[in-house]
């Protein structure tokens, strides 16, 4: 029996992604040059040569294994044959099964995910009772997918957690809400729309959670100005942060 943590053991053992040769590498569109991605000026941090590409999109193969390891069939791989034997659209509705630092994401095309999650709510070799988060992450380079709704489910019942992950372009920022399925999910997804502009189709109420109700963009986006926007207050203009105080 090792006497690793079991959160050491995970870090250490289930990490099994495949690795990608240099040409698989090069084939990737490039996301910044340089340490800081410096356009207008000279790169002076030594690292002006740095080529940073876009990560690919990589799919677990079997064994998944479980929180512990993958180095032979487990938990993970009983949760995706129930789900592909309970959901008759298994193939055409999961993109890619990821297993990475022992947690299981199932990426699931938007269509399909309230489908997805009334399964896994309901099939009793599942029971995925309750939605304890969603969240949301914009990656600007992911044409096509820019904005992905993340949402966390748990077994209380057979006390397993997995992750489902539904993508969007931001032309078309549209995603179905899960409140019909999971009631718990909808303040996450406000907050989720606040901060990432998307739209959660069937939401009962679908406004603003922690910005005012009038704000323009959505801050968590990596497109939003870095140092914050102005803002009006009692009739002054607060300038962002980095504009505050000048040493000249």
């Amino acid at each position: 029996m090792s006497s690793q943590h079991p959160e050491q053991q995970a870090e250490q053992g289930a990490d099994k992604l495949p690795a990608h040769t240099e040409e698989e590498r090069r084939e990737q569109p490039v996301v910044r040059k340089g340490m800081f991605g410096a356009r207008t000026t000279g790169d002076t941090s030594g690292y002006g040569g740095l080529v940073v590409r876009q990560s690919p999109k990589v799919s677990a193969a079997r064994p998944y294994g479980g929180p512990g390891g993958a180095a032979e069939p487990g938990e993970f791989d009983d949760v995706a044959d129930q789900l592909e034997r309970a959901y008759p659209d298994f193939g055409d509705a999961i993109e890619r099964v990821v297993v990475d630092r022992g947690e299981l994401t199932f990426f699931v095309k938007r269509e399909h995910l309230r489908e997805v999650a009334k399964t896994m709510r309901d099939e009793p070799s599942l029971r995925f009772e309750l939605c304890s988060g969603v969240s949301g992450v914009h990656y600007p380079q992911d044409e096509g997918a820019e904005l992905h709704s993340v949402v966390h489910l748990l077994s209380i019942t057979h006390n397993r957690r997995v992750r489902l992950e539904a993508t969007c372009p931001d032309a078309d920022p549209h995603i179905p809400s899960l409140v019909p399925v999971y009631p718990t999910s909808d303040w996450h997804e406000r907050e989720t729309y606040d901060f990432f502009g998307i739209v959660y189709d069937g939401h009962p109420a679908l406004t603003r959670i922690e910005m005012p109700d009038d704000w323009v963009g959505h801050p968590q986006r990596k497109d939003y100005p870095l140092g914050g926007i102005p803002v009006e207050y009692r009739g002054a203009e607060i300038p962002p942060p980095d504009e505050r105080r000048s040493y000249t």
